[in-house]
């Protein structure tokens, strides 16, 4: 195989720059990060799947045709009782195919491809820049569709209860289809194009029916089931509401999961542009349903003498306020999977019923790796449950602003993107190499890639958690305060986001971690280790309700969580420790310890400044203004004293960024 990732530096670190790693080690069985043991047989993608074609063998005997687990060395790899937690599958890159394998000829329609050519070299960097280009568009367009939906609903009674419908089909697609998307199906649809003769279509559409039928059942249980779900996630207050919504937006079901499914094949086949870039449609649909909703209702709301927008109560709210939100917001992800559609067919699918699962679906495969994912999912779709009934339960009063599912849910999502943008375009540059450096049982180049990876996020991560830390109150000012999201709601929002800043650093470490497991192809030990971790979750929100003011309860429910990322990266530590030897921790914990210097050298001295310059808060041009020179002054801050202490990953984004530059 030409490419397996990039060699473990002789500091644990990845060498960034897609050079072909040194096969000869003085000792190959040193399992330090810097020396990597001998080369095995490889069962494929991470060993998920086995021979979807049993009249035609892999190639060069990879996976036996009797083996449906993956190959010869399976026995050496039976899944073990740990593992890590978190939440939210995320999509992956597929593993090119090897120079020099022969692959099969492509279905009717796709391109042929030449497998010794195959997909151009590229560093963990440069790869990780470019995803994350296609995919801060995407989450900014997400972002101003939570900015918009603020200042429209307010966080009050009509934002809580949205926010709180809005997690349903999320929550059910999770339940049925979301972790195993990640886990189990990709892997399978990369083996299959790897392995089939037709390039994997056959066995693509029979997978698609399947899951079709699936979410479409499970969406038209669940949407007659919409009463039962706001009894048990909406508090008494907002139940009825809730309902109202479930309704029109429950059938979304479908949609996220055929927008996943569809975008997971075209991951497969080395397609990332349209994945990252359709949900912009769906975000812009959502921020045309909020821009109309505030100058249909929100704006002839009346203004209450400390000069903030009186919310919504449950008698104004009309069936044209719900079905416009409803029925609008579904809208937006079923025009996302229109938008796949063109390339689908470029890359030659052609969308074709097929109910002979048995004769091209090894179920019980599929359902003994999706089982433990299923587990995973369940127990944080638990957490879930239960963040947002206490949530609403807090919010649920007479007595002025009390903090609810939406302040939580912002906090929430400005922690997601900053992690969706860095964290996750690393681990989906890195997933493939972790898997085929697992597979041939390289185990501590593994590690080195978890090192590696750790430090490139850590170098952008740190400093967005300073920001949130530092300037927490300028940013949710700048960014929220907009019509019916007052400057108290802001300023809540404010206290959850600085929390937010300590545990980012914890959440994406444990995201890397459970992708370690995934390369690995131990779903068991994330699904196990997952129970634990959700009970210190719940077991934090329990007492946060129970012993806080309600004030401030959203952000015990925030400290919470970090707890439970805590909890999960310690324990995967441990035991990550104990199947690969040597993890580098050292020098990952070196470099962040070094970019937290930086990140709280520029943060006090921004925070300084904002102390001594004038109150703005009456201004929403000087709020936005503020924000800005202080983010500004904050990065070149941080990026000098990166500089300074001569930090090598900032060298080699510095690097990727001139060569991109320079084309």
């Amino acid at each position: 195989m030409a490419d397996h990732g990039n060699s473990a530096g002789p500091h644990g670190w990845g060498q960034f720059q897609g050079d072909e790693p040194p096969r000869n080690r003085a000792n190959p069985h040193d399992s330090s990060p810097g020396s990597l043991p001998p080369r095995r047989g490889q069962p494929g993608y991470g060993g998920y799947g086995g021979s979807y074609s049993h009249h035609h063998p892999p190639p060069h005997n990879r996976q036996p045709p009797n083996d449906p687990r993956g190959g010869p060395h399976h026995q050496d790899q039976q899944f073990q009782p740990y593992g890590s937690q978190q939440q939210g599958p995320t999509p992956q890159a597929p593993v090119p195919p090897e120079p020099g394998v022969p692959t099969s000829a492509p279905a009717s329609g796709a391109e042929s491809v030449d497998p010794a050519q195959g997909p151009p070299r590229k560093s963990v960097a440069r790869s990780s820049l470019i995803m994350a280009a296609g995919s801060l568009v995407s989450r900014m367009t997400g972002f101003g569709r939570t900015v918009v939906i603020g200042a429209a609903l307010g966080a009050t009674l009509l934002g809580n209860s949205y926010t709180t419908a809005q997690y349903f089909p999320q929550m059910i697609f999770e339940l049925v289809m979301g972790g195993i998307l990640t886990s189990v199906i990709v892997p399978l649809l990369v083996r299959a194009k790897k392995n089939d003769p037709d390039g994997g279509w056959a066995f693509t559409q029979r997978l698609l029916t399947l899951a079709f039928c699936l979410l479409a059942t499970a969406t038209l249980l669940v949407t007659l089931g919409a009463p039962l779900l706001a009894a048990l996630m909406a508090s008494e207050g907002n139940r009825s509401l809730v309902t109202q919504l479930s309704y029109l937006m429950l059938p979304a079901i479908l949609f996220y999961g055929l927008a996943a499914l569809l975008g997971g094949v075209l991951n497969s086949r080395e397609r990332f542009g349209a994945p990252m870039w359709v949900p912009i449609i769906n975000n812009l649909v959502v921020i045309g349903v909020g821009i109309a909703f505030f100058i249909l209702y929100t704006r002839n709301q009346p203004i209450a003498e400390d000069g903030e927008r009186i919310g919504f109560t449950l008698e104004a709210i009309t069936p044209g306020m719900i079905w416009l939100l409803g029925a609008g917001t579904t809208a937006g992800i079923v025009l996302q999977v229109l938008a796949l559609w063109p390339a689908l067919r470029r890359a030659g699918f052609r969308w074709k019923w097929r109910f002979d699962f048995r004769a091209g679906l090894d179920l019980s495969q599929i359902g003994t790796l999706a089982a433990w994912t299923l587990v995973f999912v369940a127990f944080n779709q638990i957490a879930v449950i239960a963040v947002l009934r206490i949530a609403n339960a807090a919010s649920d009063t007479t007595d002025g602003f009390v903090p609810g599912a939406l302040v939580y849910n912002n906090a929430y999502l400005m922690m997601m993107m900053a992690h969706g943008i860095v964290a996750v375009s690393v681990i989906t540059a890195l997933m493939p190499r972790m898997a085929s450096a697992a597979d041939d049982k390289r185990f501590a180049e593994v590690a080195a890639h978890m090192s590696s990876g750790a430090r490139m996020a850590g170098l952008l991560l740190v400093p967005i958690a300073g920001a949130f830390i530092f300037l927490s109150v300028p940013i949710s000012q700048a960014i929220f305060q907009w019509g019916s999201y007052t400057e108290t709601a802001a300023l809540a929002t404010a206290n959850a986001l600085l929390v937010v800043g300590l545990i980012l650093i914890p959440f994406s470490l444990s995201q890397l971690q459970i992708y370690a497991f995934y390369a690995l192809t131990d779903t068991k030990t994330v699904a196990l280790i997952t129970i634990p971790v959700v009970a210190i979750r719940i077991g934090g929100y329990l007492l946060s309700f129970g012993i806080l003011p309600a004030q401030w309860v959203v952000v015990g429910l925030i400290v919470s969580n970090g707890a439970s990322y805590v909890a999960s990266f310690g324990l995967s530590l441990m035991l990550l420790r104990l199947r690969l030897g040597l993890l580098g921790m050292r020098h990952v914990a070196t470099g962040l310890l070094a970019m937290a210097t930086a990140a709280a050298v520029a943060g006090a001295a921004v925070y300084l400044l904002w102390m001594a310059l004038p109150d703005f808060s009456g201004s929403k041009g000087g709020q936005i203004g503020i924000a800005m020179l202080l983010g500004t002054m904050f990065i070149v801050l941080y990026a000098l004293l990166c500089y300074l202490l001569r930090l090598p990953e900032a060298r080699k984004v510095s690097a990727s960024v001139r060569a991109k530059l320079g084309r």
